[in-house]
């Protein structure tokens, strides 16, 4: 066996281990607790714009991007626009056509501008309106035509409504050997009463939606690998991979 391979080896061991371990994840929800009081995520930004992610998710993206290659990500809830520019820049460094889809209920106009004026605006485009209506997801659907390869990122309204109604919209866009990301799936694990109150909590939010959803359609399955490679994510059970077409 080559050193890479033998390194490859034992880092698959390595995250099994780690993935089983108790104490590690009581650790990563008592950071996640502490951090979010803060709003950790707002800390970081990717060339320029807020991307609100932690480092963690944005490393696991750009591997997962890397690796797969699509062609077309679509992502619902836009914020800033720096998760936007963070697709674009890896379809920029992979070279070839790759675009990024953001979808937001209201995208404000300060931001809007801000993204349409950056170096990387030319892979990037926008749709105004709800992602649970069936007008949007058509337009998702019509930019989509023709895409062999999409990856579906939900990061918008965090109840389980909303999420599980994103991912039976959005779902059938994502084939074999590709990805669909739930956000804030960590609700699930750490909210309290000390956070600001919001339409989500425990019980109902997006990794709720996740085990619903997968309940009834078998082409999904949480990539546990991520999982125990991560720890400290926003997305645990969210790295959803595609085993069926």
């Amino acid at each position: 066996m080559d050193p890479r391979q033998l390194f490859e080896q034992e880092k698959r061991e390595n995250i099994e281990r780690l993935r089983g371990d108790a104490e590690a994840w009581e650790y990563a929800r008592r950071f996640m607790r502490a951090t979010g009081r803060f709003k950790y995520t707002y800390n970081f930004e990717w060339l320029g714009r807020p991307v609100i992610q932690l480092p963690q998710d944005l490393i696991a993206m750009q591997e997962i991007i890397w690796r797969t290659r699509p062609d077309l990500v679509v992502e619902t809830g836009i914020a800033l626009g720096g998760s936007l520019i963070f697709y674009a820049s890896m379809f920029e460094l992979i070279g070839g056509t790759g675009h990024v889809l953001g979808v937001d209920i209201d995208i404000r106009a300060h931001n809007r501008a801000e993204i349409e004026r950056h170096p990387l605006s030319r892979r990037i485009s926008m749709i105004e309106g709800s992602s649970v209506e069936q007008a949007t997801a058509d337009k998702v659907y019509a930019a989509a035509a023709g895409k062999e390869r999409v990856m579906v990122i939900l990061d918008s309204n965090h109840t389980h409504a909303h999420v599980l109604k994103e991912l039976e919209l959005y779902s059938p866009l994502v084939k074999k050997g590709g990805y669909l990301l739930v956000f804030d799936t960590v609700i699930e694990d750490v909210w309290d009463d000390s956070y600001q109150p919001r339409a989500w909590d425990k019980g109902d939010n997006p990794k709720t939606a996740v085990w619903e959803f997968l309940k009834q359609n078998d082409r999904f399955e949480i990539d546990k690998e991520m999982d125990g490679k991560l720890v400290i994510t926003a997305a645990p059970d969210g790295y959803l991979k595609c085993v069926k077409d």
